[in-house]
């Protein structure tokens, strides 16, 4: 019942959780179990004294920013040098969006490389008039490249949706994330305006 609910929200959403999604997530008593042999999608040293958590949404726009703008930065600087690492978390806005996570998810060893073409080209899917149009740009364009996705066998398996629902249930309740793209870092939330000069600032302090 709790999952019909929060899936319902994400129909409902739109920029930034409703109020009620927040009330809903934030009185669960229990998390969703989910499949332990379902991989988080992580970049960077995996013992790095630095971590950092974006959650996201796969149809905001400053998300989209993010993986255009800070992400290449940041990679060369903190990740690929093994100074840091981030792990992308889920927190849907809506239907597409969770259909895009979990695709995602579902080959992991390619996750970072889906969400960055799915950020990249977000003008070209993320169009229509309704959330039936987003979820067939979504599945078009994802079939347009060699992902290896089978993307209806993908976001009906109901380990992997288990597996997003509470990457946004744990960002409300541990992290109260109320926006998209929310960072984390070493377990506090990245208060300042979202820049790369503000977030090499906040990485240097950690070195």
């Amino acid at each position: 019942m709790k999952k019909v609910l929060l899936i319902i929200l994400l129909l409902l959403s739109s920029c930034s959780p409703s109020d009620d999604a927040k009330k809903s997530e934030n009185n669960s008593s229990t998390s969703i179990e989910t499949s332990s042999d379902i991989n988080r999608i992580i970049v960077g040293n995996q013992n790095a004294k630095i971590t950092i958590i974006a959650f996201e949404s796969l149809t905001c726009n400053h998300c989209a920013n993010f993986h255009k703008d800070i992400y290449p930065q940041l990679k060369k600087k903190f990740l690929d040098t093994g100074i840091a690492k981030i792990e992308f978390r889920h927190f849907p806005l809506d239907l597409a969006a969770f259909n895009g996570a979990k695709a995602a998810q579902c080959k992991v060893n390619k996750g970072v490389e889906i969400l960055n073409f799915l950020y990249n080209n977000q003008s070209e899917w993320v169009t229509g008039n309704t959330i039936e149009d987003l979820n067939n740009n979504l599945e078009k364009i994802l079939s347009s490249q060699n992902f290896g996705i089978d993307y209806k066998k993908c976001i009906n398996d109901k380990n992997i949706e288990d597996f997003v629902l509470e990457d946004r249930i744990e960002g409300v309740k541990k992290y109260n994330v109320d926006a998209t793209p929310t960072i984390i870092i070493n377990n506090e939330k990245f208060e300042k305006p979202l820049t790369y000069k503000n977030l090499e600032k906040t990485l240097e302090k950690l070195l």
